[in-house]
């Protein structure tokens, strides 16, 4: 899977380069250059713009752009400085390197190679970001938001993505259903997991007209047998951005949602299958930073086989809607 990921992700890389290429001077970068850089540390984000390291290197900050500050569902504000990193022999672009920094004042480094560099390069970059995700949650999301934003790499929307359905024997079916872990918000405004809801209990509903709630009964809980089933992910997104003098400070809101790729979805565009949604759409969620029901946009788009589960369907009394995830879904 990591081969196929790095393969997809060069090609994109590629594409973008060649209508770059009267602007760049790069050069690939060696496996030893790449840990050598990865460790090069600056004194003073906010003062140093152009540092020299061993004579032969050089990191001059993107553009000369200011940082970014990054804040989460969490209320957690990220730092995020972004550097070129040269060759001082011939001026030679290397990469871009990223300095990371939490609210604690730990600092993750990452290099991004530039789209000469050798796949092994690219295998161990993709290896450094998944550690440092593992460890501060959404890295990658927020990393790859800001590059795709600043020097719109769309590779990085394909980061972590998941099983080609070609690669397992997943099945479509006709079952129209969610994983049993996806959360359903319930009509006193708290989550359940949707396996555990039951006939009788109160959950919310929308109507996509006016964005007004309402609380339903649920008839029943519908539960289909245990397949490999196919399952179609989007992760969406609602930015909030502010330029000032010294940074550009984001609010990002963010929500996750799995389902077979049959199940209707209500877009600006109409009424879709999850499947046939596309990057770039708009679908209804919740937003906790507002308290409103918002537009988000649909940041990356995923199909994979879910493994072995079974999946459930909710019917509730009325309404044609519920929040799952805090997206408004449709009733089958």
């Amino acid at each position: 899977m990591k081969k196929l990921l790095l393969i997809l992700s060069l090609s994109i890389v590629i594409n973008f380069a060649q209508a770059q290429q009267k602007t760049v001077n790069p050069r690939p970068i060696t496996m030893v250059e790449y840990e050598k850089a990865k460790k090069y540390a600056i004194a003073d984000l906010d003062k140093d713009t152009y540092i020299k390291f061993d004579n032969t290197y050089i990191l001059d900050r993107y553009e000369a752009r200011k940082p970014y500050f990054i804040t989460g569902d969490d209320g957690l504000k990220k730092r995020i400085d972004l550097y070129k990193l040269l060759a001082k022999e011939g001026m030679q672009e290397l990469g871009v390197m990223v300095f990371y920094t939490t609210e604690k004042g730990k600092i993750y480094q990452a290099l991004i190679p530039n789209f000469t560099a050798e796949g092994t390069v690219w295998e161990k970059y993709f290896q450094d970001i998944d550690n440092i995700n593992k460890e501060e949650k959404n890295f990658i999301l927020k990393l790859s938001y800001i590059i795709s934003k600043e020097l719109s790499y769309q590779q990085y929307k394909v980061l972590n993505s998941g099983k080609n359905l070609s690669e397992e024997a997943a099945t479509y079916g006709s079952d129209i259903c969610f994983p049993g872990d996806e959360e359903v918000t319930m009509a006193d405004g708290s989550k359940k997991l949707l396996k555990d809801i039951k006939a009788g209990d109160d959950v919310l509903t929308i109507d996509p007209s006016t964005k007004k709630t309402a609380v339903v009964k649920v008839k029943e809980l519908t539960e289909h047998d245990a397949k490999n089933y196919a399952l179609t992910k989007l992760t969406l997104v609602a930015e909030k951005s502010i330029k000032t003098s010294t940074a550009t400070e984001i609010k990002l809101s963010t929500k996750v949602l799995q389902a077979t790729p049959n199940h209707p979805m209500l877009t600006k565009k109409g009424n879709l299958k999850i499947g046939a949604i596309q990057e770039g759409e708009e679908v209804l969620c919740l937003n906790e930073l507002t308290g409103k029901y918002e537009a988000f946009v649909v940041w990356k788009k995923e199909e994979f086989a879910g493994g072995t589960q079974k999946v459930y369907n909710m019917v509730a009394s009325a309404g044609s809607t519920f929040v799952m995830n805090g997206v408004m879904v449709m009733q089958k």
